[in-house]
């Protein structure tokens, strides 16, 4: 942190205090002149004054002109330290809060010009010192009018780069939050459905412990499996709504730019449009042709194939292909379910947006033993829309707030041969949930 002196940094004040410094010993100098010891105290008294010429220069202007009239009152004529004229001069055109008060400075310093140039002692006529001075006191204007502006610049672009730089971050918050709280609906569906299976089955293994139980104690293991389920559910979205931290970690371990770089091919956008606009929002699809998912539907992997369908008719080229061994329907954790369905759905969306219509998709989920892989990649050569998408999208920050509920990873990009790619990996949960048995 920068030490800070008179409200101004030690540096700054350090300088200031040497200009002081110099005129002061020119004011000493001058005491051999006519004017003695009285000139030198004049030209002290503007080398004190000097200090304070950044923090308050137009009464800093003030008082050296002052001084001065004193000095041309006694006829003391152009001295060494009057270079303070020209110092205090150059500061309130710099450092003043109007620039009002620099011109009434400058039209004071030429009246100064003229009445200096009277006193100066000189063989030619007085009108050649009054040019002399004028040019160097309106070269030192002109100086600081130009540092004055380039300064008020400088000022304006941070002040302009701070103001997006919070809008940016109140954006993200927003998006955040908004997709905070789809994730914390759907997983209440989740939560809901759980507690629903585990009364069932309580109720069943209460009306079955006496005539089978076997069954019952069937039916109470699959209470602690889907509670534990359940409160692993929940123990996730606590951690999703939690107040959020600094920007750039409230995605978790997720991973990928927020700004996507220039697609391949003929159909790829420029960097601004395969940003964080690169996904959609997460409640369906934004196409024409495609119908939007009911509030409370709770999509799963085995209907992807007729989201896939809705995509293909509305004129992308889909490729679906399933990898490993997935198991029977329900294997799955239905949250974890719900979050592939998403993912396929938000990246579709954005094939369908920025490589236009007639690109060719690759769908690839693949099911590993600890994980459950997605990979969506499209050659980004359909046809460009005719309306380009809005820009400020904040697709990539829901997919990544889906992706970190399961403190999975993902990367979105543009490839090298064209296109763009998404690639997902979400963990299985260490507890599995066994099938659920009809009582």
């Amino acid at each position: 942190m920068t030490r800070r002196i008179l409200g101004q940094p030690v540096r700054s004040v350090a300088f200031d205090v040497a200009v002081a410094g110099v005129v002061a010993l020119l004011a000493v100098a001058a005491a051999p002149t006519p004017g003695g010891w009285g000139a030198s105290v004049v030209g002290l008294a503007m080398a004190v004054a000097l200090v304070w010429r950044r923090v308050r220069p137009v009464a800093v202007t003030a008082v050296v002109g002052v001084l001065a009239v004193v000095q041309v009152a006694f006829a003391w004529g152009p001295l060494p330290y009057d270079v303070a004229v020209l110092i205090a001069l150059y500061s309130v055109v710099k450092y003043a809060d109007r620039l009002r008060d620099g011109i009434v400075a400058g039209i004071v310093a030429g009246i100064g010009v003229v009445l200096a140039a009277v006193q100066t002692p000189s063989a030619v006529a007085w009108y050649f010192p009054a040019i002399y001075y004028g040019l160097v006191t309106g070269a030192v204007w002109l100086v600081a009018l130009n540092v004055r502006t380039r300064r008020l610049y400088v000022l304006s672009l941070e002040e302009r780069a701070a103001t997006l730089e919070r809008e940016r971050e109140a954006e993200a918050r927003a998006a955040v939050a908004e997709e905070r709280t789809r994730i914390a609906r759907e997983l209440h569906d989740v939560v809901a459905h759980s507690m629903a299976v585990m009364i069932v089955q309580a109720d069943g293994a209460r009306y079955m412990i006496d005539q089978s139980p076997e069954t019952a104690r069937h039916a109470v293991r699959i209470v602690a499996d889907t509670g534990r389920q359940a409160l692993e559910d929940m123990r996730r979205l606590v951690g999703v709504l939690r107040e959020p931290g600094p920007a750039g970690s409230a995605s978790g371990q997720a991973a990928g730019p927020d700004a996507g770089a220039t697609a391949g091919g003929t159909g790829a956008t420029g960097p601004d449009d395969r940003g964080p606009d690169r996904a959609g929002a997460a409640g369906g699809p934004d196409a024409p042709g495609l119908a939007a998912e009911p509030v409370h539907r709770r999509p799963s992997v085995a209907e992807m194939p007729a989201l896939l369908d809705r995509f293909r008719a509305a004129g992308l080229h889909v490729r679906y292909t399933v990898t490993g061994t997935p198991g029977t329907p329900g294997t799955l954790p239905q949250a974890l379910e719900l979050t592939v369905y998403r993912l396929v759905q938000e990246a579709l969306t954005n094939a369908l947006k920025h490589a236009g219509v007639g690109a060719t998709v690759e769908v690839t989920l693949a099911h590993a033993a600890d994980a459950v892989v997605l990979v969506v990649v499209d050659d980004g050569r359909g046809r460009p829309a005719v309306t380009p998408s809005p820009p400020g999208g904040h697709g990539l920050v829901g997919m990544r707030e889906r992706v970190s509920v399961y403190d999975g990873s993902l990367t979105a990009g543009p490839r090298l041969a064209g296109g763009w790619q998404v690639r997902v990996r979400l963990p299985l949960p260490s507890t599995p949930v066994t099938e659920v048995i009809t009582v």
